[in-house]
């Protein structure tokens, strides 16, 4: 496909999402078009997430298969989706994290690595790690946007908690783009509300800031809000989100 890269960018202009930056620079993700040569709608697509970008256009949204988080850049989207899919949507809210590169407290965040309970193994990912993250449905999106090991290897650092050998907590690219990734941080439920994450999160950023790599930050709900917080950034704004389901 002939994509007139410029232009579709010039329909998301001001969107300073990761997975958008990542998708336009031709990391990761598909563009799809109304026209290949001057577009005027545009959505962007990669992994679970949806970016709905231009002039509303249903035929964009029959390009679209199985569950997805869609985002729309204005009101004309939101009815749009709201109006094509009825009650296959329910809308909520996401939470944009302000993108702050000085904005870490180092000391702090060591502090929380530091507090890891001993029974626990903190690492780096590895292709053990990695075959593990990919086997269980509660992990894989730890790294369910790259190839293969050596795919991530190369493009990618993630940290991984384990207990007795086994994988328990992760944090690791969603997108991957020049100079900066999206985090994603998973723990397993019965390790939930142990502070796993926050040590995960606390490394990921560290090992990001010592490569020159912004860890860039999307909360999904509250939650995710207040540990971002707690590891040093802002909320900037929510901003509307609409969950697909599948057939």
């Amino acid at each position: 496909m002939n994509i007139d890269k410029n232009k579709a960018a010039a329909l998301f202009h001001g969107w300073e999402d990761g997975l958008v930056r990542s998708c336009l620079q031709g990391h990761m993700g598909n563009i799809i078009l109304d026209n290949e040569k001057n577009p005027v709608s545009a959505v962007i697509e990669l992994g679970d997430f949806c970016f709905f970008a231009g002039n509303p256009n249903d035929t964009l949204l029959t390009a679209l298969h199985g569950e997805k988080l869609l985002i729309p850049k204005d009101e004309p989207w939101e009815k749009l989706i709201e109006d094509f899919y009825g009650n296959r949507v329910s809308k909520t809210f996401r939470y944009a994290i302000k993108k702050e590169p000085d904005v870490f407290d180092i000391k702090r965040l060591n502090a929380y690595i530091e507090a890891l309970d001993c029974c626990y193994e903190l690492k780096l990912f590895d292709q053990e790690t990695f075959e593990m993250a990919k086997s269980e449905k509660w992990s894989v999106d730890l790294c369910s946007q790259f190839k293969d090991y050596k795919d991530y290897e190369k493009r990618a650092i993630g940290t991984a908690i384990l207990h007795q050998g086994k994988l328990v907590a992760g944090a690791s690219p969603y997108a991957v783009y020049p100079g900066g990734i999206e985090i994603e941080i998973d723990t397993k439920p019965e390790y939930r509300c142990k502070g796993l994450a926050t040590v995960c999160g606390a490394r990921l950023i560290l090992e990001c800031l010592q490569r020159n790599i912004y860890p860039g930050w999307d909360a999904h709900d509250l939650r995710s809000v207040a540990l971002a917080e707690k590891l040093g950034y802002h909320l900037d704004y929510p901003y509307v989100t609409y969950i697909l389901a599948d057939r």
